[in-house]
């Protein structure tokens, strides 16, 4: 377990590390930037760097908190990568299912893999399902989420890099909003993340604006129009 500065959770678990670039969102990648010093660092974990890696000792992990928690899954991978096989994806979700007193957010690109594989495995509750977006030509993987059965589906719409016009969310629970940070962060307009906010006002569906993002991001902010928003879905008690 690691305790996170991410505003949406409180931790995170890698049964799962390392990932691959699969569109514009994931070219100033903090995970694999992440990966590159731990391995440098020596951690057990990251001996391969950004390759994918599944990690048997840390699937019980969760098992020991006896704290309710609200865990981001994989923060340094894609549970859904192709080189990850179902049968490790089952166990994560048995894990998941045995410890009901945590929640668990999980996000992919992937949304391809994940609509494939979400037959074949149980869903839980206590498991929220999301795919990241960062711009209109990727909006096929919302549409590739409604399928999945998950208690609760979400948008990350960060690293936001452009409008989403064509976005509709029916059958999603909950939406995030988010620039880019770090080295090279690419800059979101405030008219993007306006549009989705009204959009997600007009439809009831909770929006949580996590940052602007860019090199300094801390001074960047997090309000929105002079707001800060932090709302949840309704399973949980958010600030509204």
């Amino acid at each position: 377990m690691s305790i996170t500065s991410i505003e949406w959770t409180e931790v995170t678990w890698n049964p799962v590390t390392g990932c691959a670039k699969v569109s514009p969102g994931c070219l100033n990648c903090y995970a694999e930037r992440m990966a590159k010093r731990l391995q440098a660092m020596g951690q057990r974990n990251y001996r391969d760097g950004f390759a994918v890696r599944t990690h048997e000792h840390m699937l019980d992990l969760p098992r020991k908190w006896s704290k309710p928690r609200m865990v981001f899954v994989n923060s340094m991978g894609d549970l859904f990568h192709e080189e990850v096989p179902v049968e490790f994806i089952s166990r994560v979700f048995e894990v998941m299912e045995g410890t009901p007193h945590h929640t668990y957010q999980l996000l992919t690109k992937r949304a391809d893999r994940l609509a494939a594989v979400a037959p074949l495995i149980e869903w839980p509750q206590n498991v929220w399902m999301g795919v990241t977006v960062e711009d209109n030509p990727r909006l096929a993987r919302v549409e590739q989420l409604r399928s999945v059965p998950a208690a609760i589906r979400f948008l990350s719409l960060e690293p936001l890099l452009g409008p989403l016009p064509d976005l509709r969310l029916d059958g999603i629970d909950w939406v995030i909003v988010g620039g880019e940070s770090g080295p090279g962060a690419r800059p979101m307009k405030l008219e993007w993340a306006v549009d989705i906010r009204n959009l997600c006002v007009e439809s009831e569906t909770p929006f949580f604006f996590k940052q602007w993002g860019g090199v300094r991001k801390k001074a960047a902010g997090r309000e929105l129009e002079r707001r800060t928003w932090n709302q949840m879905p309704s399973t949980l008690a958010g600030v509204v």
